[in-house]
């Protein structure tokens, strides 16, 4: 950026948005192996900082929700609204199927429900009806 002056950088940023969007795809092309290795190597030379910022990041609302819908993806979950059943898996106090109250003990922990050949979710579901359902 040629200026100094923080408002004319952001005048600059505005003005020529699609072209500096365009410079980095093409250096990140460009670049592909140094970018990799310098990641890499900053990886290495902050194992510590870098695990205790994703102990700590784990523990945010944000940490939480990703978490849990990668681990809905890796189940096989298929869907193109993920944030939808995500605020309906925290509104949910009762099992969908038989009504039992869902809280953190083993049998009526709460479960989300799809369908192990489509990836279509289905409902949300204590642990028993879940395991029951198969």
């Amino acid at each position: 950026m040629p200026y100094k002056n923080p408002e004319k950088q952001k005048e600059y940023y505005e003005k020529n948005k699609e072209q500096i969007k365009e410079y980095k795809k093409q250096y990140s092309k460009d670049n592909k192996e140094q970018i990799k290795e310098y990641k890499k190597q900053y990886y290495e030379n902050n194992k510590d900082k870098y695990s205790i910022y994703m102990k700590e990041y784990k523990k945010t609302e944000k940490g939480i929700k990703v978490n849990r819908i990668s681990s809905w993806k890796y189940l096989g979950l298929i869907s193109e609204d993920y944030n939808k059943i995500y605020e309906r898996y925290l509104i949910t106090k009762e099992c969908d199927n038989c009504g039992i109250e869902l809280n953190q003990d083993e049998a009526t922990r709460k479960c989300m429900d799809h369908c192990h050949s489509t990836g279509k979710f289905r409902n949300i579901l204590c642990k028993t009806c879940n395991v029951s359902r198969g």
